[in-house]
């Protein structure tokens, strides 16, 4: 194969080694030099590795995407006059033999120095930053569920039936009731008086619904639980602050997603970290969606097409505009909620379900790179696109189903 990059380098990242290939024009025509060296990952290495890249004229530098591991050798070479290309461990893979980390090193190199790779998509420093905050918010806000769940399941052991009674158990009268069962309250009607609000007109079933058999056991339960969710409530409060402050370089192009529909701000925020802001990185809409592994897969071999299910993508921003596709489909009057009716219809929900995500995704695409706002199309804007001969023929095809023989006359 003909070698399109002239001095470049193969890098076979762990947690402790770095194994360094590089490949440069060798003695003769078609022969290539071939130098490797093993460095450790300590922040004086890595910088020694860049130095040693660097004196050795290499302009392209791959590595796979190992982890975590990878990210201090990226922030190590990158900004120095090193193009650096992270790749997907899938897409080079060695034949099968003899595995070395030089070995691996080499092939990495080798492949590089032939155009073969395609680098993954790394944002920005800014943004990378903002999406590891809205990851770990996520994921507070999960084990806040979780703990909720967790209290919920002690008080039905303990026959607590407040959630019978009150939509949210941990809204201000159950709060109030918790606390009071906790430091030792059994009078289910001193219970039932710490009602507020509507909740007062359900005295009655409040003071049935405790105290059941709580007790000491269940007493000390409750007392970790309801501090660990309040912790959690103060985390994910400062980490929100946080996300306000990195988010200020890119509050207009959020309330520009905002107003898309079921997209809210946090929603914003998390598709503003995972794909940033500049779409040039992804040339059309389909780019983007297929990332995101948002889009039907394509499996074809012997002219047969076989399973069409999404593939494996970002799963951070599948689940965000999933749950914001939830939300869409709910709002009146919307060509989000038409669309997701007439696919359910024919391919079930959840395939009308991960549809409306991917549109979402498109809309969120046409926002970013074009600097604009979304523009409603209406529940009648998917009547316009219909094909009038083929759904006449459809809906013959049914009633001939059914027994009927159909002439169609025209109106006049």
């Amino acid at each position: 194969m003909d070698v399109i990059v002239d001095r470049c380098a193969g890098l076979d990242v762990h947690k402790k080694t770095v194994v360094a290939c590089v490949r440069s024009p060798g003695a003769g025509r078609s022969k290539r030099a071939v130098e490797v060296r093993t460095f450790e990952t300590f922040t004086d290495d890595l910088v020694k590795l860049r130095e040693w890249l660097m004196e050795s004229g290499v302009t392209e530098v791959a590595m796979e995407a190992t982890g975590v591991y990878w990210k201090p050798v990226w922030d190590a070479l990158e900004g120095h006059g090193l193009e650096v290309l992270l790749v997907n461990p899938a897409h080079i893979k060695n034949v099968p033999g003899r595995k070395t980390d030089v070995n691996d090193a080499t092939w990495i190199a080798t492949l590089l120095e032939c155009g073969l790779l395609r680098g993954s998509f790394v944002p920005p420093m800014e943004i990378r930053e903002l999406r590891e905050i809205t990851r770990y918010r996520r994921q507070l806000t999960e084990e806040r569920s979780r703990e909720t769940l967790r209290l919920q399941k002690l008080l039905e052991d303990a026959g607590v039936k407040l959630s019978s009674v009150a939509s949210d158990t941990l809204g201000v009268t159950g709060r109030a009731m918790l606390e009071a069962l906790i430091d030792g309250e059994r009078d289910p009607a001193v219970l039932a008086a710490l009602a507020k609000g509507r909740l007062k007109v359900k005295s009655e079933l409040l003071a049935r619904s405790v105290p059941g058999r709580f007790n000491d056991f269940h007493a000390v339960m409750a007392r970790e639980l309801l501090d660990h969710i309040d912790y959690l409530d103060l985390a994910i409060c400062r980490l929100d602050g946080q996300v306000d402050v990195l988010m200020v370089p890119f509050v207009d192009a959020r309330d520009r997603l905002d107003t898309v529909p079921g997209i809210a701000k946090r929603c914003a925020e998390i598709v503003i970290a995972e794909i940033g802001v500049d779409m040039g990185r992804f040339p059309t809409p389909g780019h983007l969606a297929s990332w995101a592994g948002l889009c039907p897969g394509n499996n074809e071999s012997a002219g047969k097409h076989k399973s069409t299910k999404t593939r494996s993508g970002n799963p951070w921003l599948t689940s965000a505009l999933v749950e914001a596709a939830w939300a869409g489909i709910r709002t009146k009057d919307c060509y989000l909620a038409v669309r997701f009716q007439r696919i359910r219809k024919r391919r079930g929900e959840q395939r009308a379900l991960i549809a409306v995500a991917h549109t979402l995704l498109i809309i969120c695409w046409h926002i970013l790179a074009e600097d604009t706002i979304y523009q409603e199309l209406g529940p009648d804007y998917l009547a316009g696109k219909d094909q009038p001969d083929r759904r006449r023929k459809h809906l013959v095809a049914q009633l001939e189903k059914l027994g009927y023989s159909v002439e169609l006359a025209p109106v006049a």
